[in-house]
């Protein structure tokens, strides 16, 4: 007999179907739409009947209502408004979406990179789906239960049960700053990392670590702050006046950590480039209104947007979105040099 005191089990939803079937979620909305023909082979498509069929799945007419674009708008979650890249992806998903007659609603997290409160609650309906930027699919927990499409941006590629995924080559940005410095002669680095515990900062690590351990008599050693001016600035000094050798290269994770790292230099009477070579990460505005200007590897951050925005667009209409990560470059400024020659 059914305890009525226990919660009714959760429904299934498509991902569910995806998972079972191991294929996308597109794939799913594609065979279940019958639209299938020409797209999946015969035996995909049974696959996906068979797994939706033993999992009770019913697909959510509402959600297949606004599929059709009967709302017509998307929501974008990033962790924080004010950081210029985050501006710039909503900038190019707004553009894609003016293009199809969709409307982007733009949502802050209020927990940062953590799990995203639930912004619309029962109003959940006016969306068709969401794109979520530099965040965990786990943190977007409270969207899940909507069957809403879910496209990820600059995020970890593995383990996410996204209909979506548009990523940047970040380890190879990290790569070209370190070759950049290496082939400068540096050998004794610092990595002024950030306090921010995302994929996308795990991977510049992970890339700036590899890079230089694979040259011999090169170092690298790692302190962390939270990703603000000060907090930079404080690190960065910490980092400097530590006994022993002076590192040469600052490594930052992001423009905003090297403007403080230079800010540390000036404290402590050294000049960029020639005592202290300094890197950042995004090309933001603020790279070149420092002086020296700052050498970073520029991220197309509207491009992340516009194809986030096209991707989503195209699992609503049941077709596979591209995949691929986009290319980043390096931009070579004032902040970087050859190290200071060692005293006779």
């Amino acid at each position: 007999m059914t305890d009525p005191h226990q919660p009714a089990p959760p429904r299934p939803t498509s991902r569910d179907v995806a998972r079972a079937a191991g294929v996308s979620q597109a794939t799913v909305s594609l065979v279940l739409a019958e639209k299938w023909p020409g797209r999946v082979s015969e035996a995909t498509a049974q696959r996906v009947r068979e797994c939706a069929a033993e999992l009770g799945y019913r697909p959510n007419l509402a959600a297949r209502s606004l599929r059709l674009g009967s709302t017509r708008t998307a929501l974008l979650v990033v962790p924080a408004l004010t950081n210029e890249f985050f501006a710039r992806v909503h900038t190019g998903a707004a553009a894609v979406a003016a293009e199809h007659d969709f409307g982007v609603v733009l949502y802050p997290s209020p927990d940062g990179t953590g799990p995203a409160r639930d912004p619309f609650a029962s109003a959940r309906a006016s969306l068709d789906g969401v794109i979520a930027s530099s965040m965990a699919s786990d943190a977007l927990s409270a969207l899940h239960g909507a069957e809403l499409p879910l496209v990820m941006l600059d995020s970890d590629p593995a383990g996410t049960d996204a209909a979506a995924q548009v990523n940047l080559d970040i380890a190879d940005g990290m790569r070209q700053v370190a070759d950049h410095l290496l082939g400068l002669g540096h050998r004794r680095f610092v990595h002024l990392a950030s306090a921010v515990d995302t994929w996308t900062f795990a991977v510049r690590a992970e890339a700036l670590q590899e890079a230089v351990g694979a040259v011999p008599g090169a170092s690298v050693r790692t302190v962390r702050a939270p990703l603000d001016v000060r907090a930079g600035r404080e690190a960065a000094e910490q980092a400097l006046a530590v006994a022993g050798e002076r590192p040469t290269a600052l490594v930052c994770d992001d423009d905003i950590l090297a403007a403080g790292a230079c800010k540390a230099a000036r404290r402590l009477g050294l000049r960029v480039p020639d005592d202290l070579s300094v890197t950042g990460f995004d090309d933001l505005a603020l790279a070149t209104a420092l002086e020296p200007e700052l050498t970073t590897v520029q991220l197309p951050a509207e491009q992340v947007g516009e194809r986030g925005m096209a991707a989503l667009l195209a699992v609503l209409d049941g077709r596979e979105a591209d995949g691929g990560s986009l290319p980043v470059r390096l931009v070579v400024r004032g902040s970087t040099a050859p190290p200071p020659a060692s005293p006779a």
